[in-house]
C-alpha cells in the first residue's frame, strides 16, 4: 500500500512540473522515484498498480481546467466537471499502467538490472504516450517532455519529437539516479573514480548543464530579446472577451467593435490581422453582408484571418451540422481561403454516441444543437504578400507530428484558439505544447486567443511577444523566420518508433553484457 501512495504522490509531483507551476525538477524526481518503485515491485500486479496510481495522480491534478469548462454551460450541473476529470483520469492512467507493467515484465524476462529497467521503461513510456495521443481520436495533453520546454534539452525534439524526448528524459533520470546511488549493485568508491567511468562522469556533467545550467545562466545574464524576423507583418488581437459574455445575446456588436478597434487602421505596410477562434460572428460564407461588416477596418492590402463557423445544410436547406473554421478575408469581405478544423474535441464540439448520451442528460460543452464535422486535415494557404500560412485550430496544436501539410511546408503556423474555457492552468499548458510544436517542425507560430495567452513563438520555441491572461491588447510584429525542415518534420512520429527500437535494443544488450554496464 505504501508504494501505491508514493506512486500517487509522484504523479501529483509530475503535474506540478507542468505549467502554470513550471517546477520542472519535479519531473526528474517523479520518474526517478518511479524507477525505484518499479524495480522493487514484487510482482506484475503491483507494478501495474504503481503505474496506474502514478498516472491518476498526474492527470487528476493536471486536467483541473476541464472542470472549469463546465461552469460556462447551462445544460449540465457544474459539479459534473469534476466527475468528468475523475473519469478521464481513471482512463488515462491506463497508459502509465501499461508502461510500468511492460517495463517490469521486460526487466524480469531479460533478467537485467537497473539500467535494463531504465531503457525498458523509457521505451514503454514513449510507446504509451504515442498510444494515448492516437487511440479513440487521441488525447495527448501534457506528454512528460512538455515540462522541459524552457530547457536546452527541449531542442532535441527537432530530431526525436515530443514522445521520444519523454523517453530520453527517463533515460537521463535513470543515469543520474544510478550514479547518485553509486550503482548499488556493484560499485565501490574506487571503481566509481576509475578511468572506466570517466565517460559516465562527463555524461553526468553534460546532463547537469542541460538541466541546471539554463536557470543559472538566466540569473547571471538574461538573454536578449530575439531580433525581429523578416516574415509577414502580423497583428494579433486579444479582445479579452470572457466565455461568460461570449455567448450573451445582444453583445455581438460590442464584441465586433472591440475587435475592429484593436485591429487598428491600415498603414504603409500591409498587415495580416489575426483574430481568435470563434471571433467572427455569423456565417460569413453564407452572408456576404456579415463578411463586409466584419472587414470594414481593413486597408486595400490588409487581410484578416480569424475563427468562425460555417453551417452544413441538407438538400432542403436545413442546418444539420457545422464546421469550426478559419476564414481569410480581404477588404470588402471577399473570402480568400478557408480552413475547417480536422481534429475535433469529443464532448466539446461533438457528442459521441449522441442518442444514448442525450437520454442520460449529457450535452456538448459548446452551445448548439448540432455537432461539428471534421475537415480534411492540415492545410497550407498561400497568401500573396504574406507567404505560406499553415492553419491549426485550438486543440489541434497538441498533436505532435500532425500539424503541418507535409507536401506544402508553410512559413509559419496560425493557431487561433479559445482558451477562455479553461481557467488559469489550461492556457499556459496549451502554450507550452505549441512551443514544442514550433521546435519539432522548425516553424514559428502565431497564437490568437480571446482572453490569453496570445503569443508569437519563434522556430526555437521561444516566446517572442505575448499578451498575458485577461489582458486586452494587440501584438504587431514581423513573424520570425522559419528554420530548414527538421529531421522530425521529415520523419514524423516514425522518429519515436526508431527511438523505441533503439532503447529496446539497449535494454537487451545491457541484460546480456551486465559486466560491461555495471
Amino acid at each position: 500500500m505504501a508504494s501505491l501512495l508514493i506512486a500517487l504522490a509522484l504523479g501529483v509531483a509530475l503535474a506540478f512540473a507542468f505549467q502554470p507551476f513550471n517546477l520542472w525538477p519535479l519531473a526528474l524526481i517523479a520518474f526517478g522515484g518511479m524507477l525505484l518503485l518499479i524495480e522493487r515491485a514484487p510482482n506484475a500486479r503491483r507494478a501495474a498498480a504503481i503505474g496506474w496510481c502514478f498516472g491518476f495522480g498526474q492527470f487528476v491534478l493536471g486536467l483541473d481546467w476541464i472542470a472549469t469548462a463546465f461552469t460556462y454551460q447551462a445544460k449540465m450541473p457544474p459539479w459534473l466537471g469534476w466527475v468528468a476529470v475523475m473519469l478521464l483520469s481513471i482512463y488515462l492512467a491506463v497508459f502509465p499502467l501499461l508502461a510500468t507493467l511492460g517495463a517490469w515484465i521486460a526487466a524480469r524476462r531479460l533478467k537485467g538490472g537497473a539500467i535494463t529497467l531504465t531503457f525498458a521503461f523509457a521505451a514503454c513510456w514513449i510507446a504509451t504516450e504515442w498510444l494515448r495521443g492516437t487511440l479513440f481520436t487521441g488525447f495527448p495533453w501534457n506528454p512528460a517532455s512538455v515540462a522541459l520546454v524552457d530547457l536546452p534539452v527541449a531542442k532535441a525534439a527537432r530530431w526525436t519529437g515530443t514522445y521520444a524526448l519523454s523517453g530520453l528524459m527517463i533515460v537521463s533520470v535513470g543515469f543520474i539516479l544510478m550514479l547518485a546511488l553509486m550503482k548499488r549493485e556493484a560499485m565501490s568508491r574506487r571503481r566509481l573514480l576509475s578511468t572506466a567511468n570517466i565517460p559516465a562522469g562527463l555524461g553526468l556533467i553534460a546532463l547537469a548543464a542541460l538541466y541546471v545550467g539554463p536557470g543559472l545562466g538566466r540569473r547571471l545574464a538574461p538573454p536578449p530579446p530575439p531580433p525581429e524576423g523578416h516574415g509577414a507583418l502580423v497583428r494579433i488581437v486579444q479582445p479579452d472577451i470572457g466565455q461568460g459574455e461570449r455567448d450573451t445575446p445582444g453583445l455581438e456588436q460590442r464584441h465586433l467593435d472591440r475587435l475592429q478597434a484593436l485591429s487598428g487602421a491600415s498603414g504603409l505596410e500591409p498587415r495580416l490581422i489575426l483574430w481568435p477562434e470563434s471571433a467572427i460572428e455569423g456565417d460569413v460564407a453564407e452572408d456576404p453582408s456579415a463578411a463586409r461588416a466584419t472587414t470594414t477596418m481593413l486597408g486595400p492590402r490588409d487581410l484578416l484571418a480569424g475563427g468562425g463557423y460555417a453551417w452544413v445544410r441538407n438538400a432542403a436547406g436545413e442546418a444539420i451540422a457545422a464546421r469550426n473554421s478559419v476564414f481569410v478575408m480581404g477588404a470588402g469581405g471577399r473570402i480568400l481561403a478557408r480552413y475547417d478544423k480536422a481534429h475535433l474535441v469529443p464532448y466539446g464540439e461533438y457528442l459521441p454516441m449522441r442518442p444514448l448520451l442525450t437520454l442520460l442528460g449529457l450535452s456538448r460543452l459548446v452551445p448548439g444543437d448540432v455537432d461539428f464535422l471534421p475537415g480534411p486535415g492540415p492545410v497550407t494557404v498561400d497568401l500573396p504578400g504574406f507567404g505560406k500560412v499553415g492553419m491549426q485550430l485550438c486543440y489541434e496544436m497538441v498533436f505532435s507530428g500532425r500539424v503541418v501539410d507535409e507536401a506544402h511546408r508553410p512559413d509559419f503556423i496560425f493557431n487561433p484558439s479559445n482558451d477562455a474555457w479553461f481557467g488559469a492552468s489550461g492556457p499556459p499548458q496549451h502554450l507550452a505544447q505549441a512551443r514544442l510544436r514550433a521546435i519539432e517542425e522548425g516553424l514559428p507560430i502565431a497564437r490568437a486567443t480571446p482572453t490569453g495567452i496570445s503569443a508569437i513563438i519563434d522556430a526555437d520555441g521561444r516566446i517572442v511577444s505575448r499578451l498575458g491572461p485577461h489582458a486586452m491588447g494587440m501584438i504587431q510584429r514581423h513573424m520570425p523566420d522559419p528554420l530548414p525542415p527538421t529531421l522530425f518534420s521529415r520523419l514524423g512520429n516514425w522518429a519515436a518508433l526508431i527511438v523505441v527500437i533503439l532503447l529496446g535494443g539497449l535494454a537487451f544488450l545491457t541484460s546480456r553484457y551486465k559486466q560491461v554496464f555495471i
